[in-house]
């Protein structure tokens, strides 16, 4: 089972004790939402793996009012994090956010025209990233992409400091979390037919790519 997607990013509160908000999502949204206006597709569903707060689905319904966005995630916090978001605020596109588990093959969402994954693959065992692919891969069209973002490491390439320290608190915390290897996660999604399109760079350190098949 996939670990909850709010440790070990600092998470508060709003005063209701429901709807929370988590400073690196406000970070990062912008960028993020950036890249997703040239990956995305211009209508369909978007399946968001892994919501957390429900602040990224918010932004991103607003962002892209063509497409259907709809929030998962295991946590039941996070579940209802992201339920008042979208009460209090949210436009007609997003849908309610559904509970879901990447390693359980019964998902609750049988198609969509493109999967997007923030800050999961590092904070879980590997067998969420299994759990991911073999999912994306039931569930993707040919040509849907699935899009990740987060911290990762790169054969050859020098990792950041900051990465490092990152890797080395997270398996201090959990010893079967830690940044993945992009070519690791790259052999596992060539195993159920996704090819790495496109890999670029963000903002602290972290990384965007994109997988078709």
């Amino acid at each position: 089972m996939s670990e909850p997607s709010f440790p070990p990013y600092n998470v508060g509160d709003l005063g209701d004790g429901v709807r929370r908000t988590a400073p690196a999502a406000a970070r990062n949204v912008g960028p993020i939402g950036d890249v997703l206006d040239r990956w995305l597709p211009g209508d369909g569903l978007v399946l968001e793996v892994a919501s957390g707060t429900g602040e990224h689905a918010l932004a991103f319904a607003r962002r892209f009012p063509a497409l259907d966005w709809q929030p998962s995630d295991p946590d039941p916090a996070a579940l209802a994090s992201a339920a008042a978001w979208a009460k209090e605020e949210g436009p007609s596109n997003l849908r309610p956010p559904v509970p879901l588990d990447v390693c359980d093959p019964h998902w609750p969402v049988s198609e969509a025209s493109a999967l997007l994954c923030v800050n999961m693959v590092h904070i879980s065992p590997w067998d969420s990233a299994v759990g991911l692919v073999e999912g994306a891969a039931r569930i993707l069209a040919k040509g849907a992409p699935l899009i990740l973002y987060g911290p990762w490491l790169e054969a050859g390439v020098e990792a950041a400091p900051s990465n490092l320290a990152f890797d080395a608190s997270l398996k201090a915390r959990n010893p079967r979390w830690g940044l993945r290897l992009v070519e690791d996660f790259a052999a596992l999604a060539a195993r159920h037919g996704f090819t790495l399109d496109e890999r670029l760079a963000m903002p602290s350190n972290n990384l965007m790519l994109r997988f078709t098949r």
